[in-house]
């Protein structure tokens, strides 16, 4: 029975070529899309789970009140780590302190590279479960030890063992440290995917003077990861560890109330995002976006399938009415049909495995991942099997369902008509295509509208032609005045000065401030920024009232500069003059600064305070001058770099490109809809191609008695394209609520956001119409040309 299936089928196939070629290139089409959003997700959600850990391992985080909103963070202060130790023993298995990711040279002779790397304690290793290719996973125990992955190792030592082997560490100082082992590299889709080196984190606290800190319960500045006991209860454990640090700091940081509480690793990427102390997701949301997404455009595809099948029904009405009188049961046909259905899903899914495959290069480079077809995985393949036995059955269910249910004896009287409902469900299946496909055309022009109008966001300050290098020493700040001497006399440099911190980050917040008028029992915390002389001239700051640091004000160095919204945070109305408190140190406010871009663009800007720079900064600011090629100018920067740092690498950065990778994630969702958005409308089209095509076969009777008549071609296509134009103003009237309503509560994500355009509905509208008329023209032009005596003689 299977056999006679497979030979209707292939019959059915010849005689109808053209739907047959459509069913499959939709199907392709959607079951591509499909398969690359599951290559995708499959890539997010299984981020970190390569750690054997995985379901034990989490994060201390911390939320605090900053007077303006709660905020929550990954950092901690360093002494936690031995209080959960001692104290909470029993809640955890393990608790490892770590210093942040950050990027440090290495050096082996004259080879030097820049690597990011960590300081663990010893017992990190073991908690991440470390594939060891040589030495040992208790490595880090001696505090002059360091372990490389394999990567690092090769292209610091080729293919010789560096097991027991000395490696320069550029820390603030060239700290010589023994390699004790090789791990192999971390998969990129974890959170150290990008630690090429571990260092001790003994080594970091020596050789950072933390033993000397007055108060270390203060800063936050370190990541502490515990491991928990099989089937701990978080939640528990996070109420039970709440208040630890709240108990140890001074009464100025009490204010904030700062409370502890765990977040599990499988949480870490996509639900990393805490708007007011509460979790809002985060990545997840891009996740079920496009998880929605791919339904959606396989459910077009499959949509194709059933006008097509339904609309020739009448083709097939007398197959159905024989197969029956002879003997054949409803549920043989529902066989038959279900059958066609699969055999041309399995061919659609043989041909979008190869389209995926070619493809996936140019999808991982958009999407910015490195996902691969997981061609040995039996999962991978039980799922794809499913898959296609979904779509399937989706595609075919309703078209089985109808041909099978006709009535013999209307068929074979030639009483037989496809009646109503089944013109109705099928237009309603073409409003449903060109609803979802609005939806998306409007969704992606209001993606890059945000982008848009964030990226004309007034930075307050000059972006272009920045430069930031990075001080890996005390080197250019000892001899700054001659470097910034002899880099102005290169007549490619205008300005230069020292930070503690590039112009695109935050690496510090500060607390303890008091001024005039201020509530006692109001917690206050402040982006903090330390800069030199002549910074706000190198930046391009423009200043509402007072001035910059000067030499020419020995008092400057208890001076500050405040932003626009602190001055308003503090209610000081005439800000420059007035004292503030920090810490029983006085500082006087010297200017009030337009406020500035940092963190990132979609956000309010935060209130900031500058102090002056009295110790040697992390970064030099230059502006080169924009008569002079940059690559001119680089060339004299490094050259003078090198001359007071011989041993370190030239590392740098443009401001201006530093600032366009904050849009890298929205860009990339951006342009990822927009390739799935034209995918959805072209398959919605292929449809639309079929069902005219199909629509001016049955009407050529009807079209050439209208010709004989007197019928124009312009008034047959007006004819024929009439009832596509008003299904398609049907989807655009409901899309539009619809996504009205998808945007606004997208938008709601950002502090920072676009209005919504009237002109996006608009343009996804008559898009959608034009591209309708120009689908259909072709088979209805062709139609009204055709001879009338040719469709008139066939009876």
């Amino acid at each position: 029975m299977l056999k006679i299936y497979f030979k209707i089928a292939l019959r059915n196939f010849r005689n109808n070529k053209l739907h047959f070629l459509i069913n499959v290139g939709g199907l392709t089409i959607g079951m591509s899309v499909a398969i690359l959003i599951g290559l995708w997700i499959y890539d997010e959600v299984y981020f970190d789970r390569s750690f054997k850990n995985y379901d034990r391992i989490a994060r201390v985080m911390q939320s605090k009140i900053t007077g303006v909103e709660i905020q929550t963070t990954n950092v901690t202060p360093y002494p936690l780590a031995d209080v959960l130790r001692k104290d909470y023993k029993n809640h955890f298995d393990q608790v490892l302190l770590s210093s942040q990711i950050w990027n440090y040279t290495l050096s082996i002779g004259s080879k030097k590279l820049s690597q990011l790397g960590v300081f663990f304690e010893p017992n990190g290793p073991e908690m991440l479960s470390l594939n060891m290719i040589s030495g040992v996973l208790n490595g880090l125990n001696d505090p002059n030890s360091i372990m490389l992955s394999e990567s690092l190792s090769k292209a610091l030592f080729g293919n010789v063992n560096p097991i027991g082997k000395l490696v320069s560490l550029h820390n603030e100082n060239n700290l010589p440290v023994k390699v004790t082992g090789v791990y192999e590299d971390l998969p990129e889709n974890s959170t150290f995917g990008n630690v090429k080196f571990i260092a001790t984190w003994k080594l970091f606290f020596d050789s950072n003077g933390l033993k000397n800190m007055e108060d270390p319960w203060r800063p936050n500045a370190f990541t502490t990861y515990v491991l928990l006991p099989e089937s701990a209860d978080v939640d528990k454990i996070s109420a039970a560890i709440r208040d630890v640090r709240l108990n140890h700091v001074n009464s100025k940081l009490a204010k904030q109330k700062p409370a502890l509480f765990l977040q599990p690793m499988n949480r870490w990427h996509l639900y990393a995002e805490f708007k007011n102390g509460v979790n809002v997701g985060g990545r997840i949301q891009n996740v079920w976006l496009f998880a929605i997404t791919g339904i959606f455009v396989l459910l077009l595809a499959c949509i194709n399938f059933m006008n097509l099948s339904t609309a020739s029904s009448e083709r097939r009405a007398k197959e159905v009415g024989i197969r029956k009188v002879i003997g054949s049961q409803r549920s043989q046909l529902v066989e038959q049909f279900f059958t066609e259905s699969f055999l041309v899903v399995l061919l659609a899914f043989l041909v979008s495995m190869l389209l995926v495959t070619l493809s996936l290069p140019f999808f991982n480079e958009v999407a910015g991942k490195k996902a691969t077809i997981l061609w040995t995985n039996p999962v991978f393949w039980m799922i794809c099997m499913a898959f296609c036995a979904f779509t399937g059955l989706i595609a075919g269910i309703y078209p089985a369902l109808y041909l099978s249910s006709f009535k013999p004896i209307k068929v074979l009287k030639g009483a037989f008509s496809a009646g109503k409902s089944s013109l109705i469900s099928r237009k309603v299946l073409v409003v449903v295509q060109f609803t979802v496909s609005v939806v998306l055309i409007i969704g992606t022009l209001m993606v890059f509208k945000q982008i848009q109008f964030v990226k004309d966001r007034p930075l307050g300050y000059n972006s272009a032609g920045l430069l930031m290098v990075r001080l890996p020493s005390a080197e250019i700040h000892t001899h700054f005045d001659i470097v910034e001497r002899e880099l102005k006399s290169t007549g490619s440099i205008i300005d230069v000065t020292e930070a503690d911190a590039p112009a695109t980050e935050v690496y510090s917040t500060t607390t303890g401030y008091d001024w005039k008028g201020k509530d006692p029992a109001m917690p206050a915390e402040f982006n903090s920024s330390q800069i030199s002389y002549n910074y706000g001239k190198t930046m391009g700051w423009e200043f509402i009232a007072g001035r910059e640091f000067s030499k020419e004000f020995s008092s400057d160095s208890s001076g500050v500069i405040i932003n626009e919204t602190a001055a308003k945070f503090m209610g000081l109305e005439n800000p420059v003059g007035e004292t503030i408190n920090r810490d029983g140190k006085e500082l006087q406010v010297i200017g009030v600064v337009k406020d500035i871009v940092v963190e990132s663009p979609y956000l309010a800007v935060k209130p900031a305070v500058f102090r002056f720079l009295d110790y040697p900064g992390q970064i030099l600011m230059v502006r080169l001058n924009p008569e002079f090629n940059p690559a001119e100018a680089l060339q004299h920067i490094e050259k003078i770099y090198k001359k007071y740092n011989t041993s370190e690498p030239f590392n740098y950065s443009f401001v201006d490109e530093d600032y366009a990778r904050k849009f890298g994630n929205e860009e990339r969702v951006g342009k990822l809809s927009g390739f799935f958005a034209g995918l959805a409308v072209f398959i919605s089209c292929l449809g639309l191609f079929g069902m005219a095509s199909f629509i001016a076969e049955q009407r050529k009777k009807e079209i050439g008695v209208r010709k004989v008549l007197g019928a124009t071609v312009f008034g047959i296509w007006q004819m024929l394209s009439k009832d596509f134009v008003t299904l398609v103003l049907i989807s655009i009237l409901i899309s539009t609520p619809v996504s009205w309503y998808i945007i606004n509560s997208w938008l709601q994500n950002y502090s920072y956001r676009s209005e919504i355009p009237a002109t996006n509905f608009i343009i996804a509208g008559l898009t959608a119409i034009v591209i309708t008329l120009l689908t259909i023209s072709f088979q209805a032009i062709k139609a009204a040309m055709m001879n009338p005596v040719k469709s008139l003689r066939s009876e």
